[in-house]
């Protein structure tokens, strides 16, 4: 029997409660709806881990660091459709493409929407194909250009830039985006990645909290318009393709006086949604 294609899908900066705000119905139909931890609070370490195998975690108590991993792991045989998945089957690489093109034959695919992901990067070994889409925004385009083969079980990793500052969709034109003083200063494109940091009180006066609000709503409703892109993307797998939704981290809101994401230690910049299933 093949194994089974296999989908991991990046919301890029989505927050568990943002997604769980939003109520997504055809995503919940993978499977219960959990909240865990990112290894990272940064896009581009949070995928490196994400490509070790390394899927966000839960925080189990009582509970040796050794033995989760040996069950998180193990995981991998129902999401691949195979047996005896585990820590040293990825050895020596540690790195899932390179694991499913020697040990399983996948085609391997990566379509990715900011630019820290690039190309050019280390993160560009064992695919067959990876790409850096046009706009950072649209989750649709990448559906577009997804094929399944049948002689071969496929992998895609597809990170989805709705979700992430300005949260914006991809109708939505770039004057009516939110602008965030001291945010696109930092970078000179907008699509380059932002870091997130402490906000000066009594500074920029942008940073009120009813703003802030504006921006978290704006990222509920990223979560609902990808609830239907993600409806498009089950009508175009084959049955028998294993299907994980999560974050690569999340993001802050003004909590404690925070904004985004990055060089900053609090539990909203790594509790991310996660859900999984089979579709037969």
């Amino acid at each position: 029997m093949q194994p089974h294609n296999y989908v991991l899908v990046i919301f890029d900066s989505c927050r568990y409660d943002s997604f769980v705000t939003a109520g997504p119905k055809t995503i919940a139909k993978l499977g219960a709806v959990e909240a865990r931890w990112s290894y990272a609070s940064w896009t581009a370490p949070s995928h490196f881990n994400l490509l070790m195998g390394l899927l966000p975690h839960s925080s189990p108590k009582q509970v040796y660091a050794s033995e989760y991993y040996k069950k998180d792991f193990f995981k991998f045989n129902e999401r691949l459709g195979v047996d005896n998945v585990g820590f040293k089957s990825l050895v020596p690489q540690l790195y899932f493409p390179i694991f499913l093109k020697r040990q399983f034959n996948y085609r391997t695919h990566a379509m990715v929407s900011l630019p820290v992901l690039n190309p050019k990067t280390i993160l560009n070994t064992g695919f067959d194909t990876f790409r850096l889409m046009p706009k950072h925004n649209d989750m649709r385009a990448m559906l577009r250009e997804m094929r399944f083969p049948e002689d071969r079980p496929s992998f895609y990793l597809l990170n989805v830039g709705e979700t992430h500052y300005p949260y914006a969709l991809p109708d939505e034109p770039p004057e009516q985006w939110p602008r965030v003083s001291g945010v696109h200063g930092v970078f000179k494109h907008l699509d380059d990645h932002i870091v997130g940091g402490k906000l000066i009180e009594g500074g920029d006066k942008f940073f009120d909290q009813s703003k802030l609000d504006i921006l978290r709503d704006r990222q509920v409703k990223a979560v609902g318009y990808l609830d239907r892109v993600v409806e498009e993307l089950f009508d175009l797998v084959p049955a028998n393709t294993y299907i994980t939704i999560t974050a690569d981290h999340g993001e802050l809101f003004g909590e404690e006086g925070y904004f985004g994401h990055g060089p900053i230690q609090h539990e909203k910049v790594f509790e991310v949604p996660f859900v999984e299933g089979l579709l037969r």
